[in-house]
């Protein structure tokens, strides 16, 4: 953890300390950044293994600055954790379909934060999920190569999609899918499929599951994601 440094990006002086004030408790080593400008100057001008960016900046908002950062080689890999008004939905989703890999919202507790910082940090330093992987969570085994899902034990009969948006999910307990990004991540751009028809889905997937439906969480107003373990 010591080596693990960290951009931190307010125009709130007092949230700006709070949150340096609590990452360096935990051992990180933090960096500040008061605009979106300043925050891209040193993405590039320096490597950091986190970015935890507030999306109401003056100049370049957090949505402009997230993009910005996902388009560029060198800072693309960076995971982002957004610091977002309540009410603020739609630009959560974006945030997300940006590329940003969790979110929380003002106010916000410190020990919250640093739990999502920990476990965001941990996802990225794991090893890639090898895509023939059996995942084994909860009650749940999940076969792709033999398309199997056992639930206590139980054999589960899915459909495609329901197969691929559990296999999607399971592989990345925490994360928070938007229903764009599901849709993407199992049909390609090009399927055409509405918000609508992603719920129906999921509430079929529930109930195929059984009492393992209940690690499939709703996120109010963005997506979906297997509960973390």
């Amino acid at each position: 953890m010591a080596d693990n440094k960290i951009l931190v990006v307010d125009d709130e002086e007092d949230i700006l300390e709070l949150v340096r004030y609590n990452l360096a408790r935990e051992g990180y080593k933090v960096v500040c950044a008061a605009s979106g400008e300043e925050a891209l100057n040193k993405a590039e001008s320096e490597p950091f293994d986190l970015i935890v960016l507030d999306l109401m900046l003056p100049g370049i908002d957090g949505l402009g600055v997230a993009q910005k950062l996902k388009t560029k080689p060198k800072t693309r890999h960076i995971p982002i954790i957004m610091l977002t008004a309540k009410g603020e939905e739609a630009d959560i989703v974006t945030g997300l379909e940006l590329g940003a890999d969790d979110y929380v919202t003002k106010p916000f507790s410190p020990r919250i934060l640093t739990a999502r910082v920990k476990a965001v940090i941990r996802r990225k330093v794991q090893k890639e999920v090898d895509d023939s992987s059996i995942v084994q969570i909860y009650e749940l085994e999940i076969d792709p190569g033999k398309r199997r899902v056992l639930a206590k034990g139980l054999y589960v009969e899915l459909t495609f999609t329901e197969f691929q948006i559990l296999y999607l999910l399971a592989r990345r307990p925490g994360w928070v899918f938007t229903r764009f990004k599901i849709v993407d991540s199992i049909r390609g751009d090009d399927y055409p499929v509405t918000d609508r028809s992603v719920d129906v889905q999921i509430v079929g997937l529930r109930k195929k599951l059984g009492p393992c439906g209940k690690y499939i969480e709703t996120v109010r107003g963005v997506g979906y994601r297997f509960r973390e373990i």
